[in-house]
């Protein structure tokens, strides 16, 4: 059903284990940009996108995230599911699902992809898929891996990192329900992308909706410079 209060899971538990010479000791989604943390602008896009409660996923220091964010920030509320240990990307957002009753967009905390969530949410609907994923295309890139699809936008395979002139890659944006769990054989630690994208592609139906909007991954110092720039 559409609806316009669909909340959101933030994955904000990253190390930033390669931004450890600029961000020093910080959680990834923390390293500042501008003066605020990555994250604050995250939270600026959801709520242009009129989201109105934030789970965030976190665990490596979570307390310095709870303590800048509270419980409330630009006006969205926000509720923690907080990792005792690390969980990977998908034991993270299957504990947040703890906290939700039905279908919710996740979103990645260190990458920022300017995507019109409730078309991504539409688009879920309509092609009656167990993930709505936002697909990014991108030239000449072998950062990421690609995402085939099919005519009707269903995705069949999800390659391998390797240099690319033009490609799909997957933006890290999804719409789908917390049934999608019942669905699945995983463990309490698993990574979203290996144990259920890759692993149950062609079992399940996962469908791609192109976004061209502005996309940024803050992994690496280069991209994380970047963003200093664009943010401004």
């Amino acid at each position: 059903m559409i609806r316009t209060d669909y909340p959101a899971i933030v994955l904000a538990g990253g190390l930033g284990t390669r931004l450890r010479s600029v961000i020093n000791d910080l959680p990834k989604p923390m390293a500042p940009v501008n003066g605020k943390p990555f994250l604050h602008y995250i939270f600026q896009y959801l709520k242009q996108e009129n989201v109105r409660e934030v789970i965030l996923s976190v665990g490596y220091k979570h307390e310095v995230i709870e303590d800048f964010f509270g419980k409330e920030y630009l006006g969205i509320k926000i509720k923690y599911s907080v990792e005792e240990e690390p969980l990977g990307t998908g034991g993270g957002i299957k504990q947040a699902f703890d906290l939700i009753s039905g279908p919710a967009y996740v979103l990645n905390g260190d990458t920022f992809f300017g995507v019109n969530l409730l078309a991504l949410q539409e688009f879920y609907f309509e092609s009656d898929c167990d993930i709505a994923l936002a697909i990014k295309p991108l030239e000449n890139f072998d950062r990421y891996g690609t995402v085939q699809m099919d005519e009707a936008f269903r995705i069949i395979k999800f390659e391998e990192k390797k240099f690319v002139e033009t490609g799909f890659i997957n933006g890290g944006v999804y719409f789908f329900d917390k049934k999608l769990f019942s669905k699945v054989d995983v463990s309490q630690k698993f990574s979203f992308e290996k144990e259920i994208l890759e692993k149950y592609t062609g079992q399940l139906k996962f469908s791609g909706d192109v976004f061209d909007g502005y996309f940024i991954d803050i992994g690496i110092p280069e991209d994380y410079n970047k963003a200093q720039h664009d943010f401004k």
